[in-house]
């Protein structure tokens, strides 16, 4: 598999695995912990070296899951987590805190969980609106000094927290949902990433899944899917933004690939330094993803898509009010 660069070195595959779906927000759990092994040391073995988690997955619990698949093949791969959450005695997620004091916790916490000696990729996973956002890039720039992180990554961060940070410590990644279901870093964001040298990360990048085709108005989603309480996934949006989904369909029966390819392989063909993360628990799943990147869409077909995907209005919003105002602007 080719590889793309974030930021000034940072070398990964185009397509990346994001592992939160192994342990939350997507239903129940897998209760076969060694098939997502498995899954993770698949996904390595067909080239994928980005893997992404967070210490709030869980909490902790994917974070010794990733540790465990991919403790031995190390060497081989690019392993990203977050920092930036706030959690009482017992482990429940209490609200932001990236204080310096908080992230060095947290780094010896993830480090000891992932069983690694250094963090690859080391995200702000939220800004913390009460920590000025040059504490934050200070303490990660020590980190990098004493060895426990390699590279600096913001998620979810404004355009002046970005070039703020950045000015502190280079910012190798920044993380964000981006997809044909939501183009809005495309206005500021994208240029920015360009200007200062930063690659791009973007989550959600299947629009959890409803650009491959298989949610629909008919689909119910049980009390652990984070979909059942998004607003973009009422029935009504539902209805309202299959437009999206019968677009790619459009060209993914040209193509004779799946919807998901087609969004996948949009993606990647918007920027070089564009390295999306879609996740999955199967296997079958894995592969089709990774058919995106031998999907050749020609300058006509990402022009048809870039054009007709702008002319649809896009129901609902990303997250309930509480999640939204986590968001940096």
């Amino acid at each position: 598999m080719d590889k793309r660069t974030l930021g000034d070195g940072l070398e990964v595959s185009p397509i990346g695995f994001g592992c939160m779906g192994m342990s939350q927000s997507f239903g129940p759990n897998p209760g076969d912990r060694d098939q997502m092994i498995a899954v993770l040391r698949g996904a390595v073995e067909r080239g994928v070296t980005l893997f992404d988690t967070a210490e709030v997955y869980g909490p902790y619990v994917n974070e010794q899951l990733v540790g465990d698949a991919l403790r031995p093949v190390r060497d081989q791969v690019v392993i990203a987590t977050k920092f930036g959450f706030a959690f009482d005695e017992d482990g429940k997620q209490t609200g932001l805190s990236s204080r310096p004091e908080s992230i060095r916790r947290a780094v010896d916490g993830s480090l000891r969980r992932l069983g690694i000696d250094t963090i690859d990729l080391y995200y702000q996973h939220r800004v913390d609106p009460e920590t000025p956002i040059e504490d934050v890039a200070g303490t990660v720039k020590e980190l990098i000094a004493a060895g426990k992180v390699k590279h600096f990554g913001l998620s979810e961060a404004g355009v002046q927290t970005i070039r703020r940070a950045h000015a502190v410590q280079p910012v190798a990644a920044l993380q964000s949902e981006y997809s044909l279901f939501w183009r809005e870093p495309e206005a500021q964001i994208l240029p920015v990433l360009e200007e200062l040298g930063i690659g791009f990360v973007p989550f959600s990048p299947l629009g959890r899944g409803f650009l491959t085709g298989t949610v629909s108005t008919e689909t119910q989603f049980s009390p652990g899917d984070i979909r059942s309480r998004l607003p973009r996934f009422t029935v009504e949006a539902r209805e309202a933004n299959q437009a999206v989904v019968d677009l790619v369909r459009r060209v993914a029966d040209a193509k004779s690939a799946t919807p998901g390819q087609v969004a996948l392989a949009w993606l990647l063909a918007q920027k070089p330094w564009i390295a999306p993360i879609p996740g999955t628990r199967r296997l079958e799943r894995l592969e089709e993803n990774l058919g995106s990147g031998e999907l050749s869409l020609s300058a006509g077909d990402v022009a048809e898509l870039d054009n007709a995907s702008a002319q649809i209005q896009v129901v609902g919003e990303r997250y309930p009010e509480a999640m939204q105002r986590m968001i940096d602007r």
